[in-house]
């Protein structure tokens, strides 16, 4: 299944529509007045000019024109860095050109960085060992692959639902985009469908010829609109961190941050570990605190072992 025409990460070889689609996106969002251009009355576009921009840049128009119809193979850093300097591309966006760039060089042999690859049992220690911050392992196609009781006492709604599927693998963006009790779950919905998708279009970057990962795309696109207008806006996120409020079904609201850290793991996979934390004195804490008494196993402790004299 394949998303729709233009808006989908690319073929195998080629990822020209994602290279072209990026930077006429990036290129309509600079007004002039802040690369110090005058506005003018006869803009028919939004934006810069592929003129002004290759100015900006200091190469040609043709050899501009040329970059934003995908032909970025074989272009130097040092001009794409012009380049993202010219559309005031930030750290993210910058990034994700560079990625781009690397993906469309056929000659180079890429070693995928996101390999679908087994737990293993100490990380998996690790996660369950925090028992009062909802922990999890996730992909770069946002599934999550390992998680602790509070984890999945938090997000039971997303557990749950019909989108996990046969695969009984939650993934955030098929809850967000597929499951409609999602918008009531995420009090902030908006904010986190774009952070979700804008984090899904930087692993497309950064692993082009990712199947599943198309395959992903390709169903979200056809079966959500919302998805569909998100995907084609361009944008990117490489580290989503900050405030994350959930309206539980069972505790109410539930206000926390969380923190993003890359996890390397065999056969050079990285999925990023995430954990939770609630203020501590607040109500979020306390609901914290209910959710994982009801989590907590209900077998008595051990004596403790005393070493011999």
């Amino acid at each position: 299944m394949n998303p729709p025409s233009g808006n989908h990460t690319g073929s195998h070889t080629d990822n020209r529509s994602d290279i072209r689609g990026f930077l006429v996106s990036r290129r309509a969002k600079l007004v002039p007045e802040r690369v110090g251009l005058p506005t003018g009355r006869r803009r028919r576009v939004p934006g810069l000019r592929r003129e002004e921009v290759a100015a900006l840049a200091g190469v040609s128009t043709e050899w501009y024109t040329r970059l934003e119809k995908g032909h970025i193979s074989g272009v130097s850093e040092d001009v794409l860095e012009a380049v993202a300097r010219a559309l005031l591309l930030d750290e993210d966006e910058r990034t994700y050109l560079l990625e781009l760039a690397r993906a469309a060089r056929p000659a180079r042999r890429r070693s995928h960085r996101r390999k679908d690859v087994e737990i293993p049992p100490p990380v998996q220690w690790m996660v369950d060992s925090m028992t009062m911050a909802p922990a999890f392992v996730r992909t770069g196609r946002l599934d999550i692959v390992a998680s602790n009781a509070l984890c999945r006492a938090l997000y039971s709604p997303m557990f749950d639902s019909d989108t996990t599927g046969d695969r009984g693998c939650a993934n955030f963006p098929r809850y967000f985009f597929l499951d409609p009790g999602s918008r009531e779950f995420f009090a902030n919905w908006e904010e986190g469908a774009r952070a979700t998708v804008a984090v899904l279009r930087a692993e497309a970057g950064r692993e082009p010829h990712d199947r599943a990962l198309r395959d992903l795309v390709g169903e979200l696109s056809t079966l959500s609109p919302d998805f569909r207008t998100l995907w084609a806006s361009h944008d990117v996120r490489i580290r989503h961190e900050g405030v994350k409020r959930l309206n539980h079904p069972e505790v109410g609201r539930v206000e926390m941050t969380f923190r993003s850290l890359d996890l390397p793991l065999p056969q050079r996979a990285v999925h990023d570990l995430i954990v939770y934390t609630a203020e501590p004195g607040t109500v979020s804490e306390d609901r914290l605190r209910v959710l994982a008494s009801w989590t907590a196993p209900r077998t008595s402790p051990a004596k403790p072992i005393r070493p011999p004299r």
